[in-house]
């Protein structure tokens, strides 16, 4: 081989090297992890959130563990060899080259997690939530008999379905009546809601019925909404207060969930296995012959196989608990249950410690 070749050799390579050199790895990683990773989060929060809606029902103590952050790191390490010999002209042995490479790719996230435990979460879990924001929440769309059936105890004394103790209490039927009118009321745009800033007493939501261009059957509706609930028949607005008993005429007394409520009273739709009520180590199935609230109805199902079609699934005591990927109605549910998580002070003290694990 001869020193043109040779050189050819070497100038081939090294415009190889330089052009990998200017590759970016980065950039083409993040259209790759950002969904992966938000993905991954997104499920386990889903499987965190049944695991404990399920340890509830059978007495287990709910455990939260939040992921803090997630730093992706990656190298890639590129190396080449390079040799050879030129002979004397007339050499037996001749010119030779030798040429090698090596490439080393590694992946290592580092994943921060934080125990939610501490007063602060304690007294988010056990803290009813604000009246204020689950009619927000309505505010935007949700509807009224999904979110109230799954966050108030009772609309100025009218109560709802409820879970205590393991036991079940049905809802009054004045309540089931309520929700399907709200609901409708609500279809109609007949009724809305604000904020007013108070100096002294602090943000007031306020409820107001609306009679401009309302039809009369929505009228009548809202007359009968407001009989239900014992509301003055003239009103046009009332302010929202947490209560478990019925306040003044021009105030509608909302008795709100906590999340530990929340979580206790979606426990009562599990189909827990038979041997287990049977042994006590859950709680029995309510036996009810009440009618449900319309667009309120759950179901988590169990098995001893795991399901190979479902929106969520948990192994816990050697059963398989899940939901049906084509139950939308449990589905939003327990999505509004995680929801409403984000609208409680659950936040962990920072003097807890950080669980910090390598992936390797």
């Amino acid at each position: 081989m001869n020193t043109t070749r040779i050189r050819g050799i070497l100038s081939a390579t090294l415009a190889a090297l330089a052009l990998g050199g200017c590759a970016h790895l980065g950039p083409k990683a993040i259209a790759v992890d950002r969904f992966d990773y938000s993905t991954a989060i997104a499920d386990s929060w889903k499987q965190q959130t049944l695991l404990n809606i399920i340890k509830m029902r059978y007495m287990d103590l709910p455990v939260f563990v939040d992921v803090s952050s997630v730093v992706a790191g990656y190298s890639l390490e590129t190396g080449v060899t390079i040799g050879g010999t030129i002979s004397s002209k007339g050499a037996m042995q001749g010119d030779n080259a030798t040429l090698g490479g090596k490439a080393t790719y590694i992946d290592r996230p580092t994943i921060t997690y934080v125990p939610m435990t501490g007063e602060k979460f304690l007294r988010g879990l056990i803290t009813p939530i604000d009246p204020k924001n689950i009619f927000f929440m309505l505010q935007t769309g949700y509807a009224a008999d999904f979110i109230l059936a799954l966050t108030v105890e009772s609309l100025n004394g009218v109560r709802n379905r409820t879970a205590v103790g393991g036991t079940v209490r049905e809802a009054d039927p004045d309540f089931l009546r309520v929700l399907e009118l709200l609901r409708d009321v609500q279809t109609a745009g007949a009724f809305g809601m604000r904020v007013e800033e108070d100096k002294v007493k602090g943000s007031t939501a306020v409820l107001f019925f609306r009679r401009d261009d309302v039809s009369a059957d929505t009228l009548e509706k809202s007359a009968e909404l407001r009989r239900l609930l014992r509301l003055p028949a003239d009103g046009q607005r009332f302010t929202i207060a947490y209560s478990p008993v019925r306040l003044a005429d021009g105030e509608l007394a909302v008795n709100s969930r906590s999340m530990l409520q929340i979580l206790m009273a979606f426990s009562t739709y599990i189909d827990v296995p038979g041997a287990h009520t049977l042994e006590r180590r859950a709680a029995p199935s309510p036996e009810s012959t009440a009618p449900g609230v319309r667009g309120t109805q759950v179901r988590i199902h169990s098995g001893k196989e795991k399901p190979e079609d479902s929106f969520v699934s948990v192994q816990y005591r050697g059963h398989w608990f899940w939901i049906d990927d084509g139950d939308f109605q449990t589905k939003r549910a327990l999505t509004a249950v995680m929801f409403f998580f984000t609208l409680v002070e659950t936040g962990a003290s920072e003097r807890l410690p950080l669980i910090t694990i390598p992936a390797q």
